[in-house]
């Protein structure tokens, strides 16, 4: 293209060129997407009211900043959300496009913005009742929202429609999920009802889509739960054994790795690693809170056992660490030291703290 129709400089490239690069990054995993972005803003840069490249980069702002936040409260105010920015860029050309009204929905519903989110929603609908895409957005909306029970009406009518959907059969699986968990103690018998709901849908998503972390990991942990050990860690190691996932995606792994250990195989030992890996990962998300819980829970077990036991206070350490909590987590490698004198990863890990105290 740029043989036949030369631009202004040799180094830069058609818009076309830059727009199809774009859509074929977002077809890869989060590690593209930024490459996405850079790709559509040098299109719009050429042509900045072209539908198609405000769409894309909307797009992937959206999945950058979906992935970026996902289990933590944003730190951002609304006003900085450059998804939101670009989504409603992109809508002033093309109002009628529905995925992204039901995108630019559930940003807003992060920021608390609800009424105008509910109202995108149903302009979505109305737009294009029967585009699975839309579909999609509006069941997570309504499950973020806890409307549960018409978020699964919504995501079985799409399933008619496209039953060769890993995303959907996942989000089916997650609404079964929360309704196993609400009415698991009310009612057994309804809770192992929605687990093999769960494992349904997890099963027909994984086979879709093999290398679909989220969906292996909480498989996994369900197959853990009805006691079929091997299953689980075939699962495990499957996720394991997928391509590089963000670092969100790789904590949630390793939350689900070490419930299946803690509550399922007995295995602390494992346990303890995956809380460790994933404490480490990304800090104030709910899910590194849920490896120092569970840290915290084993360590303080053991030492109910053994007031001197080193590595359970060293595993404090790490924890207090990790939460920021420096000058508690000092005292702690300390009381660690006083029981292994020469263990070298506890010095180390003291020396470090207090170089950065001083």
């Amino acid at each position: 293209m740029n043989e036949k129709y030369p631009t202004s400089s040799p180094s830069v490239l058609h818009p076309e060129v830059y727009g199809e690069k774009g859509w074929t990054y977002l077809k890869f995993s989060f590690t593209y997407y930024t490459k996405a972005i850079e790709c559509f803003q040098q299109a719009l840069e050429q042509q900045p009211e072209d539908s198609e490249w405000n769409a894309g980069l909307a797009i992937a702002l959206y999945r950058k900043e979906s992935d970026s936040q996902k289990g933590s409260k944003t730190s951002l105010n609304i006003e900085e959300s450059l998804a939101i920015k670009q989504l409603r860029r992109a809508l002033q050309i093309n109002p009628a496009d529905g995925v992204l009204l039901s995108m630019l929905a559930i940003r807003l519903a992060v920021y608390q913005n609800h009424r105008e989110a509910k109202d995108l929603i149903e302009t979505a609908l109305r737009t294009d009742p029967d585009n699975p895409h839309i579909t999609r957005y509006v069941a997570k909306y309504l499950r973020n929202q806890g409307d549960v029970d018409e978020s699964i009406d919504l995501l079985q009518q799409a399933l008619h429609r496209t039953s060769e959907s890993a995303f959907i059969h996942h989000q089916l699986a997650l609404c079964y999920k929360r309704k196993k968990i609400t009415e698991h103690h009310g009612n057994r018998k309804a809770g192992q009802r929605w687990r093999r709901q769960c494992i349904h849908h997890l099963n027909r998503a994984v086979q879709l889509k093999p290398t679909f972390v989220l969906a292996l990991a909480d498989l996994g942990l369900l197959y853990g739960e009805e006691q079929n050990l091997s299953r689980a860690n075939e699962l495990f190691k499957q996720a394991a054994e997928a391509p590089e996932s963000s670092k969100s995606i790789q904590q949630f792994f390793h939350v689900r790795y070490g419930d299946f250990h803690f509550y399922h195989s007995k295995q602390e030992a494992e346990a303890i690693t995956h809380y460790t890996k994933g404490l480490l990962l990304l800090p104030h998300t709910w899910e590194q809170k849920q490896c120092a819980k569970k840290l915290q829970q084993i360590a303080d077990r053991r030492l109910l056992t053994e007031e001197s036991d080193g590595p359970a206070l060293a595993l404090l350490g790490l924890v207090a660490k990790a939460e920021g909590n420096k000058r508690k987590a000092v005292e702690l490698y300390e009381k660690a030291l006083d029981c292994d004198s020469n263990n070298e990863e506890y010095l180390s890990a003291l020396l470090e703290l207090r170089m950065e105290l001083h």
